[in-house]
């Protein structure tokens, strides 16, 4: 005899919802592969990448101050020695991003690790760091291109970890970060009304604190800067010979320059992608 009670009947129907959405939400995350020299944050969990081009950090020109900071600061972090987060700053194009990749590069089989966090993904910080923490590997959280609006929730969570919350970094990870910007965080004309004067001395506004805080919390800030014309050609030269032994000759000079001029930029990504460009153009049939 079928059941007619009407609490029966609910409970009926709140099972089969209840069902239908088990079989919506996504299901336990995947065990990331240790074995990955790399991982990005994807879906709330952590992706490998299980390969990354090796890069070797004397095919970095030009940028010997930054590649001798980061590459001392990243040492002591592999070797268990105090190390800081950093900021790398400055121009386009002018080998934040691929210093990283080289570090990598040096130190992967020494058990860094790269983790690829968007700036949007920094909210997630304690969920991303989670599984880091019992692990014996060192871990880099590499958060490319990062420009902020001081009510983001991801500003948050990163001046949270940079600034030492309750449940910070662990140990064996660290933070850096890569920006076109020192501070972070645009800069506006009407900052500066909020300077006040106090005797000889001037003082920022509230705003402009704001700006600097984050980027002070870095313990290691690295610039770089655009290059000039012997430099990008310097770079094109090197690159020629790397990827097709080639020599640069006046024409290929010219080229090259007139390459920069459009792009509107002389840097080392600009040199690179003219390399290809030529070599590829030399040995096309």
């Amino acid at each position: 005899m079928q059941d007619t009670h009407p609490l029966n009947h609910l409970l009926d129907q709140a099972e089969s919802l209840l069902n239908r959405l088990d079989a919506l939400l996504p299901g336990a995350a995947p065990a990331p592969d240790w074995k990955a020299p790399a991982f990005r944050w994807r879906d709330h969990h952590l992706q490998g990448i299980p390969s990354v081009p090796p890069l070797d950090l004397d095919d970095l020109l030009h940028i010997d101050r930054p590649k001798s900071l980061l590459d001392r600061n990243t040492r002591q972090f592999v070797q268990g020695l105090p190390a800081n987060n950093a900021l790398l700053w400055g121009a386009r194009g002018t080998g934040k991003s691929s210093l990283m990749r080289a570090l990598l590069t040096r130190y992967a089989d020494q058990g860094l690790r790269m983790v690829q966090v968007d700036a949007q993904a920094l909210v997630n910080l304690p969920e991303i760091v989670a599984p880091l923490r019992e692990r014996p590997e060192r871990f880099i959280l590499f958060a490319d291109d990062l420009s902020f609006e001081a009510d983001e929730p991801a500003y948050k969570a990163l001046k949270a970890a940079l600034d030492g919350a309750l449940e910070g970094t662990p140990e064996n990870v660290l933070i850096y970060a890569t920006s076109n910007r020192r501070h972070l965080m645009p800069e506006r004309l009407t900052d500066n009304l909020e300077v006040r004067r106090e005797g000889d001395e001037i003082h920022p506004g509230e705003a402009v604190e704001e700006k600097v805080s984050l980027s002070e919390r870095f313990g290691l800030w690295v610039s770089f800067h655009p290059f000039n014309q012997g430099q990008y050609l310097a770079v094109v030269e090197h690159w020629l010979g790397r990827l097709g032994g080639v020599t640069m000759d006046d024409h290929c000079r010219t080229q090259a320059l007139r390459f920069a001029l459009l792009r509107g930029s002389r840097s080392g990504r600009v040199a690179w992608q003219f390399a290809r460009d030529w070599v590829g153009g030399l040995h096309v049939k």
